[in-house]
Parts: structure tokens; C-alpha cells; sequence
């Protein structure tokens, strides 16, 4: 079931059900064929997408850059630099100021609560590029690569080894969603949240995958 999506932003994926993040799958799986066949797929023309780093990224800025390029719009680099915030601008004047110029917001912060702060106050969509909390398009991209290579994810076994850090939470949260067995495996002392692995003790039960 495809479901709409206009005017969210994505700052967690607990955020959304399992019906709304296969439809970003599908979608992106869709717009990835009609780049690769050079079908024309300008559905953001003449939009502008403001692009904040706090924190720099090779892979980060590329493909969000390439992206909205790709899809007719217009990608706005801003480091912290650029920015008024270490200057006595709070981020409640940066969310409203941007959104009167641009039609979108994507963040690469260090606290979580920045990117939280940035959707409460922007009446424009804001996207989560990175925080310490959640990485939702690290875990998008993981996801769809699995679907692509296995056809599927409700079922399979997914397993992460790691500290659990943003990246780890994402995907937690995500494959428990979509019906996926998660298995998870940190060094003690650095465990997920106890918070994210409520979330994804709950999704699975409800979605019939496990954690």
C-alpha cells in the first residue's frame, strides 16, 4: 500500500509505520530505475534544498547533492561557518529565516535535539542527515540494498555487530518495523538505547519479525 508523505520530515523512523517506509522504498526504488534508464524524473523543479553540516561528509553531501540535482532542484551547502548559530543565532531564528527561502532542510548534526529543535520551528520539511541519536538514511539505503539483493525483508535475518551508535538504532528500528528477525551484538558498555530497544521489542511483536 502506498501511502502519502508530502510535507513529513524524517527525523527518526519510529516516526513512521511499516506502510510509510515501504512506500520511501518503493519510491526510491522506482526513481533508481528511471535514472539508470535516463527516464527524466524532475518531480522536485525549482526547489531548493537547504543542506546544514555540522558535521562534514564525503558521502553525505554527495548523494543528497547529486540527488536533488537529479530530481530538478537546487542543493544549498551551508556549513557551521555559514551559519549564525555560534553567533548568538538560536535555532528556532535559523529554522524560520531558511524557510522562508527554501522548500526543505536537511541536517548533519552532533545532538540529536538540534535536528529535533530545527522541525519544530521550520514550516518547511526537515530530514535528518545525521545526529547522535538516529541516521534514517543510512538506514533507508541499507534496507532498500537488502530488498534489492534478496527480494525482500520481512522474515530474513538481519544481524549488526558494532557499538550501538545512530547507525544502530536506525536499523533497529527500521527492520523490526518491516517484519525483519534483528539481531544485534555490542561490546558490554555500549549497548543501544534502552529506549530503542523497547521500540523495537514493540515493532516486532506487532510487524511478526523478532529482536
Amino acid at each position: 500500500m502506498v501511502v502519502s508523505l508530502a510535507g513529513r520530515d524524517i527525523l527518526c523512523l519510529q516516526d513512521f509505520t511499516k506502510e510509510e517506509i515501504e512506500t520511501i522504498l518503493k519510491t526510491a526504488e522506482m526513481m533508481k530505475i528511471w535514472n539508470k534508464i535516463r527516464k527524466p524524473h524532475r518531480v522536485l523543479e525549482g526547489k531548493t534544498l537547504a543542506m546544514i553540516f555540522q558535521k562534514p561528509s564525503t558521502r553525505t553531501r554527495i548523494s543528497f547533492e547529486v540527488g536533488i540535482y537529479q530530481l530538478g532542484g537546487y542543493g544549498l551547502y551551508l556549513n557551521a561557518q555559514d551559519l549564525q548559530l555560534r553567533r548568538g543565532e538560536t535555532i528556532a531564528d535559523t529554522a524560520r529565516v531558511l524557510s522562508r527561502y527554501v522548500d526543505g532542510i536537511m541536517a548533519r548534526v552532533f545532538d540529536h535535539q538540534d535536528v529535533v529543535d530545527l522541525a519544530k520551528y521550520a514550516s518547511v520539511p526537515v530530514i535528518n542527515g545525521l545526529s547522535d541519536f538516529s541516521h534514517p538514511c543510512q538506514a533507508l539505503a541499507d534496507y532498500m540494498t537488502i530488498k534489492e539483493k534478496k527480494g525482500g525483508i520481512e522474515g530474513l535475518k538481519v544481524v549488526y555487530v558494532g557499538d550501538g551508535n545512530n547507525v544502530c538504532h536506525s536499523l533497529m528500528i527500521a527492520g523490526t518495523k518491516l517484519g525483519a528477525n534483528v539481531v544485534v551484538a555490542t561490546p558490554e558498555g555500549y549497548e543501544p538505547d534502552k529506549k530503542v530497544i523497547k521500540w523495537a521489542e514493540e515493532n516486532a511483536a506487532e510487524s511478526g519479525g523478532s529482536f
